[in-house]
């Protein structure tokens, strides 16, 4: 029997996950860069942008920062990173842009249908997110995942970010499950697997970057390597 043949309820995150959002992100940024003629170099931005949204989003996560503040000042910093001259009013446009043309490319991981349609007949599947609800629903609509979930749930819904066990509790409580019959699949060592595991609850780490960790813990670098576990 595989370890975790015998759950119930698969929780997975979505960004970077399922969703490809570093993909998807870059054709976001190249078409805005397009419509405002700004001759940025987008490998070049994309450098610094990856490290500083990661910074902001914790700073996020941790209540540090407002949403208003993280969309602009991700921005300005990089811009600035870049000693690239832009006003602080194109700033707050790029950054409202980039909201609304995100969920518009929808390139997800490779193997994300053929795991979803492969444990789709025999668990029920949920998505626990830290990304914006408007944004979030619109990548799950617009990619067509929609139909594999019963439940989505937003932090903000729940009212706090993951890696806090409430909004584990509130994903669980929604799924009409318990823990023990549940695992947590995503990309985060921090957010999504200490999280599930603080909680109580098994996880499985999608390690595509092949990050060191304890070499017995779970996890993937494929997502249907899932198939070994599920």
């Amino acid at each position: 029997m595989k370890p975790f043949q015998h759950k119930s309820d698969i929780f997975f995150d979505l960004d970077h996950t399922l969703w490809d959002f570093e993909k998807n992100s870059a054709l976001a940024f190249e078409m805005i860069f397009k419509k405002h003629h700004l001759e940025v170099n987008l490998d070049f931005f994309l450098e610094h942008y990856i490290p500083t949204n990661l910074k902001f989003w914790k700073l996020y996560r941790e209540e540090k920062i407002s949403q208003e503040e993280l969309r602009y000042q991700r921005l300005k910093e990089v811009f600035d990173l870049m000693n690239y001259k832009v006003t602080a009013d194109l700033i707050h446009l790029i950054s409202q842009e980039y909201i609304q043309y995100l969920p518009k490319f929808n390139h997800l991981h490779e193997g994300a249908y053929e795991i979803l349609d492969y444990l789709y007949p025999n668990y029920n599947l949920h998505i626990i997110t830290n990304g914006f609800e408007s944004v979030q629903n619109g990548k799950l609509k617009n990619s067509d995942l929609l139909k594999y979930f019963k439940t989505i749930t937003h932090s903000e819904s729940a009212g706090v970010k993951k890696p806090n066990p409430i909004i584990f509790n509130h994903a669980i409580q929604s799924a009409n499950t318990n823990k023990e019959n549940s695992i947590m699949i995503g990309d985060s060592w921090e957010v999504d697997i200490e999280g599930a595991l603080n909680y109580g609850m098994d996880a499985i780490f999608f390690n595509e970057l092949n990050i060191p960790i304890h070499n017995n813990f779970p996890q993937v670098n494929q997502l249907l390597h899932l198939k070994n576990y599920l």
